[in-house]
């Protein structure tokens, strides 16, 4: 037999082909040559491979080998196709019974010495086999965990070459995934420890519940942080779509934690102000990797001290915040990273940042601007809820007669709230008051009576709210109507909605 074929995955982004490694062994001048697009990593598996074949105590066949990876058109990247070519080589050399392999995706590196290591993306790979119909999968046993987590699909590892080559022969067995892995991480810190800050709660709820983009101005010890660092906690856990999405991007990024649990929690990123566009969008040589606001995919991603991020990363993050996904094109392809995150703004109101607020600040009212005006109001457009918060009291950090609500009580609100807005936008396939398009929002049934909007209308022609802005009140109002169990939004909820809106809730 000359001719042996493997099957494996290509990803781009975190969406993968089924890619099929042909092999074609023939007389002529030795030598290995890989066509199909592959890139520097995979044209370096010819060495790798051949090592490994040879450790393996497997003879390396002393002929012209093909070795071509189908689609040809689709770019391949990376060293996961290291254990399909080295079964497609030695079988079309006539060495090995592929009968077992048959409809079975190999993932894997090799090492020089026949070692199968880990590799990056293993569970949309896994992923994207199951949509093509494939049921059974061979991957690094450092990555079984992870694969097993695919319904449906039989997952099979191994840590040698030659533990498969003896499986394929009859002679021994593949190694079962480890079991399930515990829930992911400690839980987020709890709104109990906020003291004070009551307009800091409301709106952190307000958010939760609607899925609203929110930002915080204050003077340092405000609680703007502990805020945004405690939203997590009073998020409802993922459900089983949401948590294989957001794994994968993790899995991508090789930032899985130890074991590859599922993360059934909504994720937390909290990106230094240095940070670059790439570090905040994705990016990178080759094929582009996620950033900062994919892995906050389905959870919070808080920009702290805003006006020090530069301003070509800040407006980076519009089209991300409008659309839900990132598409990063390079010469070798476009790469597209799911991006639905909730986006946090938290900031100081100037330079000096005087702890005890505006009474003893040192600038000059221009500075102040210049310093705030580095957040765009494009950028800001879309964040629709924009609080001012004021230093804690004394009195408010002494309270003992009421104490916070914890986040579980606080929880159970955003709950039931969210179920009420996904009950009402379910023919519509929207989850949040968030993702609801403004035109639904202003026309029947959901349009509000005339009297409930004339504040809206006022501030639109005053030009206090951008079209943009107006749809976003209405999207606070239903949430806010959501929190406090009334079918429909009435005119104090949306007086509300327009003071949190316009940051005039000082």
């Amino acid at each position: 037999m000359s001719y042996a074929r493997a099957l494996a995955v290509g990803l781009t982004g975190v969406t993968g082909h089924l890619v099929e490694v042909e092999a074609d062994v023939a007389a002529g001048l030795p030598g290995l040559a890989l066509t199909g697009l592959p890139d520097t990593a995979l044209h370096e598996a010819r060495d790798r491979v051949r090592a490994a074949l040879t450790n393996s105590g497997e003879s390396w066949p002393n002929r012209r080998i093909t070795v071509n990876l189908l689609p040809a058109a689709l770019p391949k990247f990376g060293s996961g196709f290291d254990l399909a070519i080295a079964v497609a080589v030695v079988a079309g050399a006539g060495l090995l019974p592929v009968a077992a392999l048959h409809r079975v995706v190999l993932l894997g590196e090799l090492g020089l010495d026949g070692s199968v290591r880990a590799v990056r993306g293993v569970l949309p790979s896994v992923l994207a086999a199951a949509r093509a119909g494939v049921t059974r999968v061979v991957v690094p046993l450092a990555n079984a965990g992870e694969a097993a987590l695919v319904p449906g699909m039989t997952v099979r590892a191994t840590d040698t070459l030659r533990r498969l080559f003896d499986f394929v022969r009859g002679a021994g067995a593949l190694l079962d995934p480890p079991p399930p892995a515990p829930p992911d991480g400690p839980h987020p810190p709890d709104l109990a420890d906020v003291a004070g800050q009551d307009l800091g709660r409301r709106g952190l709820e307000l958010a939760a519940a609607g899925g609203h983009h929110l930002s915080m101005i204050g003077p340092p010890g405000a609680g703007k942080t502990m805020l945004a660092q405690r939203l997590p906690s009073i998020l409802p856990p993922l459900d089983e779509q949401a948590a294989l999405e957001v794994t994968a991007v993790h899995s991508i990024a090789g930032v899985l934690p130890d074991g590859a649990p599922m993360i059934t929690r909504p994720p937390y990123q909290a990106p230094h102000h240095s940070a670059s566009v790439a570090a905040l969008v994705g990016g990178g040589s080759g094929i582009a990797r996620p950033g900062a606001i994919s892995l906050a995919h389905r959870g919070v991603m808080l920009i702290d001290e805003a006006p020090e991020f530069s301003a070509r990363a800040l407006e980076a993050l519009r089209q991300p915040l409008e659309s839900g996904e990132v598409v990063l094109s390079r010469t070798g392809g476009a790469a597209r990273y799911p991006a639905r995150v909730q986006l946090i703004l938290a900031a100081n109101p100037c330079a000096c940042a005087k702890p005890a607020g505006d009474q003893w600040c040192e600038c000059s009212a221009l500075a102040r601007r210049r310093y705030l005006g580095r957040l765009s109001g494009p950028l800001l457009d879309r964040v629709d809820l924009q609080l001012r918060l004021h230093p804690v009291t004394a009195a408010q950090l002494a309270r003992e007669d009421a104490a916070a609500e914890p986040s579980a009580v606080v929880a159970a609100r955003v709950l039931a709230a969210r179920t009420a807005a996904a009950n009402r936008w379910r023919d519509g396939g929207w989850r949040t008051n968030a993702e609801v398009p403004g035109t639904v929002l202003r026309h029947r049934p959901y349009r509000l009576a005339p009297a409930v909007t004339r504040p809206l209308e006022r501030a639109l022609d005053s030009g206090a709210l951008s079209a943009r802005g107006h749809d976003r009140v209405l999207r606070i109002a239903w949430t806010i109507g959501d929190l406090d169990g009334r079918d429909r939004p009435g005119i104090e909820d949306l007086r509300e909605a327009l003071a949190l809106r316009t940051g005039r809730n000082a």
